[in-house]
């Protein structure tokens, strides 16, 4: 059977991660194995995640499991919520229910640019290449500036071509844990405006923002929405609940976008999450938004977990980025070979992710959601193999 050329396209983009996953079936059935792959819980549910989807099983009305869009209880809570964390007056109707941040993503890429359309990603960053493909969309690497992985402006600015049509900024930053400064962003809009006036096309901004509210040492936190009007922001919940299992987040509209063209974009929400296949969240998520806005994993233990692997990998001579959100660690890979670095870890029974699904293959990453215990286990085989 053959293959339409998009298919093709995305299992090329995404191939290192389902290697990587296949790879990981060398797990089961091992006693012991200390999973640091990726951002799953090793603990049971946040108990106000249960209650919150507890309270809302028992059905109310002959329609509670009916067709749902995006239901209003759960926008009037995100946007009265976002006008108070991001300073911005977000109103119900900019804000689309989405099965997470993939459906969020999927949805802001189909809703601003057309077949062919370049997209500035961040390199390392997150999988959006494979879900570009599947757009017939062009991902056009960007990197972020060597050493500190900070937000590289001019680098960004010179992928640009007259076919950009969205950049993707990711922040708190998946792998790195960097959190990008207001002037950064300030200094992003800026080239975005003057390159959008340039082409005589305007560009977009994807603020990718589902580790927002995992930040560390009091860090404060930016969206580039309150820099740049053209900008859509997604969310997901799955990351603050730690329950990626459970789908739920959204695409928001910037306030700042203006109103002729808002309305524009608002009217497109439904027929476009229609035509991408139903693309809302089940409808017990929706119900249970305004109780789990207040809940949260626990970000004290969180941030104990980051300092005491920062130190025990620092003092075993590797170089890391302290994360300044995220529940990510983000390091070099001894001899600049993540895939040898792995694989002599998972002999001993710890599974970490190489750099080379982020295209980065001196590097690696490790996550935090694993337990104190877990992590505990880890450390010698992390000591035995590190550079000291």
């Amino acid at each position: 059977m053959e293959l339409s050329e998009r298919a093709r396209a995305a299992r090329e983009a995404i191939e290192p991660v389902t290697s990587f996953f296949l790879s990981l079936r060398a797990m089961d059935g091992q006693p012991d194995v200390v999973d640091l792959t990726f951002g799953d819980p090793h603990e049971m549910p946040l108990p106000g995640l249960v209650d919150a989807l507890r309270a809302n099983l028992e059905p109310r009305a002959e329609d509670w499991f009916a067709y749902k869009t995006s239901l209003a209880p759960a926008r009037e809570t995100i946007a009265a919520g976002l006008q108070v964390e991001l300073g911005l007056p977000v109103e119900p109707d900019d804000v689309a229910m989405t099965q997470g941040a993939f459906g969020a993503i999927a949805l802001a890429f189909r809703l601003v640019a057309d077949a062919g359309d370049e997209v500035v990603i961040p390199e390392p960053g997150w999988f959006y290449a494979p879900m570009l493909r599947a757009a017939n969309l062009v991902p056009v690497r960007a990197p972020l500036a060597a050493d500190t992985f900070d937000l590289d402006v001019e680098a960004i600015v010179r992928a640009i071509t007259p076919r950009t049509r969205i950049v993707v900024v990711n922040s708190p930053a998946n792998p790195t844990g960097r959190v990008y400064t207001r002037d950064r962003l300030v200094d992003l809009a800026t080239a975005l405006e003057a390159a959008s006036e340039q082409g005589g096309r305007r560009i977009w901004l994807l603020s990718d923002e589902p580790y927002r509210r995992i930040r560390f040492d009091g860090i404060a936190f930016t969206s580039p929405a309150a820099c740049y009007p053209w900008t859509l922001i997604d969310y997901s919940y799955g990351k603050i609940l730690l329950a990626p299992g459970q789908r739920l987040g959204y695409l928001a509209l910037s306030p700042l976008i203006p109103q002729a063209e808002r309305a524009d974009l608002r009217a497109a929400l439904l027929p476009l999450q229609m035509g991408l296949g139903w693309g809302f969240p089940d409808a017990l998520m929706q119900y249970a938004v305004p109780a789990l806005e207040s809940v949260s994993i626990d970000l004290v233990e969180l941030g104990k977990r980051r300092d005491r692997m920062v130190q025990a990998l620092g003092e075993a001579g590797y170089a890391l980025i302290v994360p300044e959100g995220t529940f990510y660690l983000w390091g070099a890979a001894p001899g600049g070979d993540a895939v040898t670095f792995v694989a002599a870890l998972a002999e001993r029974g710890v599974f970490v992710l190489p750099g080379t699904v982020f295209d980065s293959p001196g590097h690696f990453r490790i996550s935090l959601t694993a337990t104190t215990a877990m992590l505990e286990r880890a450390l010698p085989a992390l000591r035995d193999f590190g550079p000291g």
